[in-house]
């Protein structure tokens, strides 16, 4: 056996020993649940630990997919390492489930089916279950195989799947269904569009400018105010939602007031610093990195508090329905226990499991760099607030990759487009007369927008006089058509992710009807 077969191996044992230490970690933390749960009655109601079971499969799932929304853009950028990401994903998450998680939770998630229709009490347990199994399942699925799907289609769509195994298709509301459907469309390209639009002014207002120092000092301020704007303006509604109500007029104003806080106190910072920032994208860029690691943060947070209800809303309608003389309400109290379970499986869903989906949003899709990542970030906080607002059913997994995406293809775009212009100049130049070109070069890659586009109507004003005749080479013409079909974003990444995100809803709905009629088999029999 030679060194290169031994070494393959030892990585290989190493890989497999990581991975069993993972297992072994997520199973201590189950296994903590059941000890738990089964102490907190007497005699212990071997029900509501099944459900704690795997209402805390579900949240470790939601770790280790959702959350890679929030951080993946920062890591993928250099902003954060993998490391300092997890900490901080994992701190916040949890802060915002304790803290603004709630106190009540709808027992039927978006309604979605008519609880009305259930026949009893113990049909609604087994859906709850069937829908938690069912959706923590297909997270897994979809984590194991590095795509970001949405946590909040998987759940509904378990509910349904497992509703209508209980109670017939009339118990859906097929309206919702429909409208939730449409967020597959509506949610990437909204968030697309904004973060390529964010790219695009950034680049119109810095890195396109000859003194991109002195441009950034005058944009980065702003532009973080409108972050920061619009990242507590989210944070109001969206995070602190459950424990603070606020109408979208005072929310909008009390973040305008931190974002202009924020940009008067960044920009003499900024002049201050100015001597010392070189006239590069590079140096430009790092102005950023801070921005993104405050918007990890307050991304996870906002999540922790909002989406904590997929994992523990079922959860905490089981434990309810157990606890309440045999009703099914609308609305259920969310234990402090329970709560628990839904914040610290996410925390260590994401630590175990989390690093995969992160790589594939943050650098398998599209390379990224800090002011591309602030963009994905930015268009993420106010995708969802527009939405919001308009009743727009949006999808927060499906604007944070439809953005990355935005960002991708607007980079192709632009690519392409210099492509072209090279291309022109060179038509308008002799084959043989490189030294114009490069003089001509010269004075476009340091003009300003407008400058440019003169200069490119001069050439074609040459032209047309026939002062400068066409002597392009088929060798160049070949080599600049092979720059213009460059592609910046992976299709096979695109297809895999859009592939999933069309399949969660049915294929969670399909998995809960089987988990459902199979629990019911077993326990009535």
């Amino acid at each position: 056996m030679n060194h290169l077969q031994i070494d393959k191996l030892h990585s290989a044992a190493q890989s497999g020993h990581a991975e069993l230490i993972r297992l072994g970690i997520a199973l201590l933390f189950i296994v903590g649940i059941i000890f738990y749960t089964a102490l907190r009655g007497a005699p212990p109601n071997i029900m509501l630990i099944v459900a704690a079971v795997i209402g805390a499969y579900m949240a470790m799932n939601i770790g280790a997919n959702d959350v890679a929304n929030n951080v993946g853009p920062a890591v993928g950028s250099g902003a954060l390492t993998m490391g300092g990401a997890l900490i901080i994903a994992g701190i916040f998450e949890a802060a915002g489930a304790l803290i603004a998680g709630g106190e009540v939770v709808s027992t039927i998630r978006s309604g979605i089916i008519n609880p009305a229709l259930i026949p009893d009490l113990d049909t609604f347990i087994w859906i709850m279950m069937a829908a938690l199994l069912a959706g923590a399942l297909w997270l897994n699925v979809a984590t194991a195989v590095g795509a970001p799907v949405s946590t909040t289609h998987s759940i509904v769509g378990a509910v349904l799947g497992a509703g209508v195994a209980a109670g017939g298709f009339g118990i859906a509301d097929w309206a919702q269904v429909g409208t939730i459907a449409a967020s597959w469309l509506i949610s990437p390209l909204l968030g697309g569009v904004f973060a390529a639009l964010f790219l695009y002014l950034i680049k119109r207002t810095i890195t396109y400018r000859q003194d991109m120092v002195h441009a950034a000092t005058a944009m980065v301020p702003l532009l973080v105010g409108v972050m920061a704007w619009t990242f507590t303006t989210y944070l109001i509604l969206k995070g602190l939602s459950k424990v603070w109500q606020v109408g979208f007029l005072p929310a909008m104003l009390y973040g305008l007031l931190v974002g202009v806080l924020v940009m008067l106190l960044l920009r003499p910072l900024l002049k201050a610093r100015q001597a010392r920032i070189s006239n590069t994208k590079q140096s430009v860029n790092t102005l950023f990195t801070v921005p993104l690691i405050f918007a990890a943060a307050l991304l996870s947070f906002a999540h922790g508090a909002n989406d904590v209800a997929n994992a523990i809303g079922p959860l905490a309608a089981i434990n309810d329905a157990l606890t309440s003389a045999g009703e099914v309400h609308g609305k259920a109290e969310i234990p402090l226990w329970v709560m628990m379970i839904g914040a610290l499986g996410i925390a260590i869903g994401l630590a175990l499991y989390g690093p995969k989906v992160i790589r594939t949003v943050g650098s398998e899709i599209t390379e990224l760099d800090q002011m591309r990542a602030f963009c994905i970030a930015l268009a993420a906080t106010i995708t969802v607030i527009v939405a919001s607002q308009l009743g727009l059913p949006v999808s927060s997994t499906h604007i944070a990759v439809g953005g990355v995406f935005g960002v991708g293809f607007l980079r192709e775009y632009l690519k392409a487009n210099h492509a072209r212009i090279i291309d022109e100049i060179k038509t308008h130049h002799p084959e043989d007369d490189q030294a114009a070109i490069d003089v001509f070069m010269a004075r476009f890659n340091t003009a300003t927008i407008q400058q440019k586009g003169q200069l490119l109507a001069e050439l074609k004003e040459q032209a047309r006089q026939q002062l400068d005749p066409a002597h392009f080479s088929k060798m160049e013409r070949k080599h600049l058509k092979k720059v213009y079909r460059q592609e910046l974003v992976k299709r096979s990444q695109i297809m895999k992710i859009v592939a999933a995100w069309v399949i969660t809803l049915p294929a969670s709905a399909v998995m809960a009807a089987l988990v459902f009629f199979t629990l019911r088999g077993m326990l009535l029999a």
